[in-house]
């Protein structure tokens, strides 16, 4: 879905988040970048995504990895040998610290920004990557020079509580949040909270990757299993 364009060959930013919100603040900063001609595209997900690509090869991607139909950073890895012009911004609330580390470590075309940043970091990193340039915002490069530096003589507790262990499975059967809640008759809040706890202990960003460790893990039976 073509959402903007100007003239003389302009550069393609491919917006691959469902939310629209999101897209719409895009939008909006990348409007008042005025040094680059821009062509906005919206794609809903991996298939539309892959058709922009192929007709805009140099493009620059804006992913939220967490919410957007993409496994883990070996299929994003994947994308970005298929696709060496392309440059990706991943767009997210909250990465692990293992999938920032090995992200950026498979190829320079990756850049991370986290929806939070400040206004101005989140431009800067937007043009750095229409300039073909990596960026990393600021949270995430102390966040991992925190996980290189810093030695904790204390374990982070990984262990998953039994209350955690049933939602990790209601999750892993294609269950929402929302539906979760009602079932355990308890607030959406609750659930949500348990359900980032989840993700956070087992070192995963999103359902894909959750749903992967509860298969290996015996919670759910891959004959139940479905999304």
């Amino acid at each position: 879905m073509l959402l903007y364009h100007s003239n003389h060959n302009p550069m393609t930013i491919c917006l691959a988040d469902p939310l629209d919100i999101t897209r719409a603040g895009l939008q909006h900063v990348l409007s008042t970048i005025h040094s680059s001609d821009l062509l906005l595209c919206q794609c809903n997900d991996k298939a539309e995504l892959l058709l922009q690509l192929q007709a805009h090869p140099d493009a620059v991607v804006v992913i939220d990895y967490t919410l957007f139909d993409v496994n883990d950073a070996d299929e994003l890895f994947i994308l970005s040998q298929r696709f060496p012009s392309t440059y990706w911004i991943i767009f997210s609330f909250e990465l692990t610290t293992d999938f920032c580390r090995r992200l950026l470590a498979l190829s320079p075309q990756f850049s991370i920004l986290l929806k939070d940043s400040p206004l101005a970091e989140i431009r800067h990193g937007l043009l750095q990557a229409i300039d073909g340039k990596r960026y990393i915002c600021q949270r995430t490069t102390e966040q991992l020079l925190s996980s290189m530096s810093l030695y904790h003589s204390d374990e982070e507790d990984t262990h998953l509580t039994p209350t955690e262990t049933e939602i990790l499975k209601d999750i892993a059967l294609g269950m929402t949040t929302r539906e979760i809640a009602e079932k355990r008759i308890s607030s959406f809040h609750t659930v949500n909270t348990h359900r980032k706890n989840i993700f956070r202990k087992l070192g995963v960003n999103n359902v894909h990757e959750a749903v992967r460790y509860a298969l290996r893990a015996g919670l759910v039976d891959a004959a139940e299993y479905y999304i």
